[in-house]
């Protein structure tokens, strides 16, 4: 009998250890891949260290131990074939506003062999950029969009996002994750991207990573951490027998007053609707819970 072969991580990174002199450390121990075709919402508190992971993970920042590679390749030494499978937008605008729009995209396109000019006028259009208006003149939204548009032209098989929507109307938002999905529907694409904005994730991110305390606390299919995490409050010997009747993973866990105890348990995925229909204790839980518990 054949066994499916698995496809090659679009980016692995393995124990990063990262930090700023003076300061506490960002990553500790990280370690974190990334699949063709996953589109991951990072969350964290602010402060937590998404932007530092994301430029860690595209070789711009170097850690102080740890390994990332791309496409197999050490991120930090890509050679310019891989770097043109990148897309990256990062949370300030690096475009160069002295540029008309169109000039800015004719600069990039001279380093993109697979640069899809009929996506580039079709979202110009569509987000209604003028061309030929200095980038300096153009909306807060609009240069994002405009960044975006730069990101996605090349048709990279992996785009990183640091809050790309921040700058952007409801209207534009769901108009531009709509993008993201038919570029991971059409191209299997990777996308990485950071947001605060959690109605965002609920449309279009199937899997969520959570970063705290320089970790990757869990990563999930929204949907499993929707059926699977339960919230279970008690004594804490009446939570911990629970906990070990369900078969539960601990993910989080608070100490309350009088002997009593909260914790946020993922139930075992073949038993997780039975399990959760039969416990009362066990509460459903929603995304702004699980950001609030798990970064």
């Amino acid at each position: 009998m054949s066994t499916a072969t698995l496809p090659q991580p679009t980016a692995t990174l393995d124990q990063l250890e990262l930090n700023y002199p003076g300061q506490a450390p960002v990553l500790r121990g990280l370690s974190w891949q990334l699949l063709p075709g996953q589109v991951v919402g990072l969350l964290g508190r602010n402060g937590a260290g998404k932007t530092t992971l994301l430029e860690a993970l595209l070789g711009l920042r170097e850690p102080q131990a740890g390994q990332v590679r791309l496409f197999g390749q050490a991120a930090a030494e890509i050679d310019d074939a891989t770097r043109a499978r990148i897309g990256y937008v990062p949370q300030q605008s690096d475009l160069f506003e002295g540029f008309t729009p169109a000039q800015l995209l004719s600069y990039f396109k001279s380093f993109y062999p697979r640069w899809n000019e009929a996506k580039v006028e079709g979202l110009m259009s569509r987000w209604d950029i003028a061309r030929d208006k200095p980038i300096a003149k153009l909306s807060g939204g609009q240069q994002q969009r405009l960044s975006i548009i730069r990101a996605l032209a090349h048709e990279p098989d992996l785009l990183v996002l640091d809050e790309p929507v921040a700058s952007l109307d409801p209207a534009g938002r769901r108009d531009f994750l709509r993008e993201l999905v038919d570029q991971v529907l059409d191209r299997g694409t990777t996308v990485v991207f950071s947001t605060h904005i959690l109605s965002d994730l609920e449309r279009v991110a199937f899997n969520l990573a959570f970063l705290q305390a320089g970790r990757i606390a869990v990563q999930a299919p929204l949907d499993e951490l929707i059926e699977q995490v339960r919230s279970v409050q008690g004594s804490a010997a009446e939570v911990q027998a629970l906990t070990q009747a369900c078969g539960a993973q601990v993910l989080r866990s608070h100490a309350l007053d009088g002997g009593q105890e909260r914790r946020l348990i993922r139930l075992p995925a073949d038993a997780a609707a039975a399990t959760a229909a039969l416990d009362e204790r066990l509460q459903a839980v929603n995304l702004e819970d699980l950001f609030m518990e798990l970064t």
